[in-house]
């Protein structure tokens, strides 16, 4: 006798059971959407905070930037060093050699690092060896 009741009220149950639970899934959906929400504008907070700090980062490296350059433009390249030894001063200082002055005597005198003049010397007394060496080979062949 139940039964017969039920019956007639089946497709009322049915509706009524289908809408709790759609408004279950409703409920859940929304609530889902308010923490993917919440995540997002987290996120996006936070890319925020990164993007401003790039930016002042950029704008200070920049800065920095523009800085160096005004200073390197500001500097003046040295002048290369220029070698006191033209070949009017060689010529005098193998003169001076020749006649027996002392390196530093000819250094003072023209005005010339010593090592420059002891380098000079140098180099004229070996080229003088070997130009004599080969002399002697010639005349003993």
């Amino acid at each position: 006798m139940l039964a017969h009741y039920l019956i007639p009220l089946a497709p009322f149950l049915l509706i009524g059971v289908n809408s709790a639970l759609c408004l279950f899934f409703f409920l859940g959906v929304k609530h889902e959407t308010r923490v993917m929400n919440a995540r997002w504008r987290r996120r996006q907070t936070a890319q925020e905070s990164a993007t401003k700090e790039l930016k002042t980062l950029v704008a200070e490296l920049s800065a920095r930037l523009l800085d160096a350059e005004e200073r390197t433009g500001v500097l003046v390249p040295p002048t290369p060093p220029r070698s006191g030894l033209n070949l009017n001063k060689r010529s005098q200082v193998i003169r001076m050699s020749r006649r027996g002055e002392q390196a530093e005597k000819i250094a003072a005198s023209l005005n010339l690092p010593q090592r420059e003049v002891e380098l000079l010397l140098k180099v004229q007394n070996s080229v003088v060896y070997r130009s004599d060496d080969a002399d002697s080979n010639a005349v003993n062949s």
